[in-house]
Formats: structure tokens, sequence, C-alpha cells
């Protein structure tokens, strides 16, 4: 019954995976200059980057291990839960936990550890220095540091994880792609001219358009189905 209602749930958050991903294409067209912007160049050569790196370079596999590891913890500390035990090495982690959930298993896949510091060091920057000294410096370190987290989330979720067969593979990739989104408007906000506001309103509006398409789907295809065992 909990794997039925972990498909349910799944297959109703898809929806919500294509509305952000057409609100996030109209946060980044509204940028002076839209998608070739110097916010979405800087931030795509940064990306680019670590992608040229990845090729040309031993894979950092201790480092991913490390922030998939610390992400499992911090999560849990977020939780209340009490961390008993944490291994790391270049093959793979583990990290023993007092209690876990879906937010906690499914962390390391949507929470850009890297990321997330380099957001953290601009605003303590930003908390001393107005305005914040190199802008595009960070929007290069930010999309340097998230094109490390993608192309090592992608790769695992390529590979058999218990991680993700907990909780059933549609739910759980529908709940990483929509934090990853969440996480992408996040450091948009932080490092570029996108306002919260204006995340929210894209957001609500292209949900509100995305369910409104599914409901008016369902309900032409059960009238059908009426109509044929009239």
């Amino acid at each position: 019954m909990n794997r039925f209602f972990r498909l349910v749930a799944g297959l109703a958050l898809i929806p919500l995976c294509v509305a952000m991903t057409l609100a996030l294409l109209d946060l980044l067209r509204g940028l002076a200059g839209g998608l070739f912007s110097p916010e979405v160049l800087w931030l795509g050569i940064g990306y680019t980057l670590w992608l040229v790196l990845w090729f040309v370079m031993p894979q950092p596999a201790r480092a991913y291990v490390m922030a998939h590891e610390l992400t499992h913890a911090l999560w849990a500390l977020l939780f209340g839960a009490r961390i008993r035990k944490m291994k790391v090495t270049a093959k793979g982690g583990s990290v023993s936990l007092s209690k876990t959930n879906l937010l906690i298993t499914l962390a390391p896949y949507f929470f850009p550890f890297y990321t997330v510091l380099v957001l953290l060091l601009r605003w303590l920057v930003g908390c001393f220095v107005q305005p914040v000294p190199m802008p595009y410096v960070w929007l290069f370190l930010v999309g340097l540091t998230w094109g490390f987290h993608l192309r090592f989330t992608v790769q695992s979720l390529l590979t058999r994880q218990p991680d993700i067969l907990e909780y059933g593979r549609i739910l759980s990739h529908a709940v990483i792609y929509i934090f990853n989104l969440l996480g992408i408007l996040l450091w948009l906000i932080c490092t570029t001219s996108i306002s919260l506001s204006a995340v929210v309103a894209a957001l609500l509006v292209r949900t509100a358009a995305a369910y409104s398409a599914v409901v008016n789907l369902l309900v032409r295809a059960v009238a059908g189905v009426i109509k044929q065992f009239s």
C-alpha cells in the first residue's frame, strides 16, 4: 500500500516539475539580455569548465562522497536526528543516523553542498562589503560547483541506489528534480537581479496552468469513457 501511495504522489508531482521548469525559463528570459545575459553567461562558463575538468582530470570522488555524507548528516540534524557514525572513502561512504525520512534520504541528490558554501561565503562578504565585489566571479563559482553536484548526481542516479529505491523511483526522482530547481531559483535570487517576488509569481502562474491542464485532461478522459458506455 505504501508503494502505491508513493507512486501516486510521484505522478502527482510531475506537473509541478513541468511548471517549475517553465517558470525558471521565464525568469531567465526576464533578465537583461535574456538567456544571453552576462549572469547566465558566467553561470554557463563555470558549468562548462566543470564538464571539461570532468573529462580531462581524475574524478574527485572522495570530495563528492564527503559532500554526500555530510549532506545526509546536515539534514538529519535539521530534523533532530543524532549522528552515530560516518565513514568516507574514495569508493563510497555511509552515515548512521538515529532516524531518517524522505528529505534526509534524498538530500544529497538535490542539495549542492559546495554551491551552498559558495553562497554562504558570498553572503558573508556582503555583510561587510556592499556592493559585493566581483559579482560575475561568484556566478562562475556557482556554475562550477553546481556542475560538480549535477554531474555526480546524474552518475549516481544511473546506478542502483538504495536511497532511491527506498521511496520508489518516480517519487524520488520527482522530489530530487523539484528541489534541484528550487535550489537553482534560490541561487539565482542570491546572485542575480531576479527577486523573490518574481520567482513566487512565476511559480504560481505556471503551477496553476499545469494543474489546470491536467484537470481538464482528466475531465475530458472521464467524459469520453462515460460517453462510450452511455
